[in-house]
């Protein structure tokens, strides 16, 4: 039986992911997320049979449910989409510590936990999918945690890639600029009491980032920007520097200075 694994399934990328997962001739789809009214109403419009694992994977239990669950059935895992995951925008010291150990806990060790529990699993052409952000390419104040938290995902990403590729599993990890369509943005604006976080221009939609890039996963791309603006900041964090590591890099003021182009304020 072959199945494909998606986090952060209740809404979001992870959302749009399932759906086109739907398309790809599966057994079975099994979908992660903390709320179950969602999940359920996400399976209703899947015609793949769906599996509903209403999970908190920043609980180190419900990484055990997933594990008794794959032992328990003969699977070929051919994708795992890691899409959960969170931000949070201010200064280091205004976000709660505890915030802070959560993030961490669902962007990076949940990721890495998934990958473990399902590499028995995969067998060549299966493919693990870690969704990054541009942020992983630059330091960035006053999302500097956030930032952190998807350049260690970046490069254990490139790093696996390399060591599974002799058995023929694939790994990508996917970097897009923001999506204006999807709950991130209100919840990591909660602490930006600096609202140094203004503009999101350029920013793409869920619908067009999860669909190009899930056409770069199954050309078994490595490193994926899904968007003009992450493809750029991708060459540019080669060349860090005091204005580009700024967090004005969701702003239009950095957008409209690094691109050369005129933008709100600068007209």
């Amino acid at each position: 039986m072959e199945i494909a694994i998606v986090t952060g399934a209740s809404s979001g990328l992870g959302r749009e992911y399932a759906k086109l997962l739907d398309q790809e001739g599966l057994d079975e789809i099994w979908l992660v997320a903390r709320r179950r009214p969602q999940l359920e109403t996400l399976a209703g419009e899947l015609t793949t049979k769906s599996r509903i694992y209403a999970l908190d994977l920043t609980d180190r239990a419900s990484l055990l449910t997933l594990q008794q669950a794959l032992a328990a059935c003969q699977v070929t895992v051919r994708y795992l989409i890691h899409a959960a995951g969170f931000g949070k925008m201010g200064p280091v010291a205004a976000v709660p510590a505890g915030v802070l150990e959560n993030m961490i806990d669902l962007n990076d060790r949940a990721a890495v936990s998934l990958v473990q529990a399902v590499l028995p699993y995969c067998h060549a052409g299966s493919h693990l999918v870690q969704i990054c952000s541009c942020a992983a390419f630059l330091p960035i104040p006053e999302l500097a945690v956030y930032a952190a938290t998807k350049a260690f995902l970046l490069r254990y990403s490139r790093a696996l890639a390399v060591e599974l590729a002799p058995q023929g599993i694939l790994v990508s990890a996917v970097c897009p600029y923001w999506v204006k369509d999807t709950g991130f943005i209100a919840t990591a604006r909660q602490t930006d009491e600096g609202r140094l976080f203004r503009h999101f221009p350029l920013a793409g939609t869920k619908e067009a980032i999860a669909r190009r890039s899930f056409q770069a996963v199954k050309k078994g791309r490595v490193v994926i920007t899904p968007d003009v603006v992450s493809t750029l900041l991708r060459f540019r964090g080669g060349f860090p520097n005091r204005f580009s590591c700024t967090a004005a890099a969701g702003s239009a003021d950095f957008i409209s200075r690094w691109l050369s182009v005129p933008g709100p304020g600068h007209r």
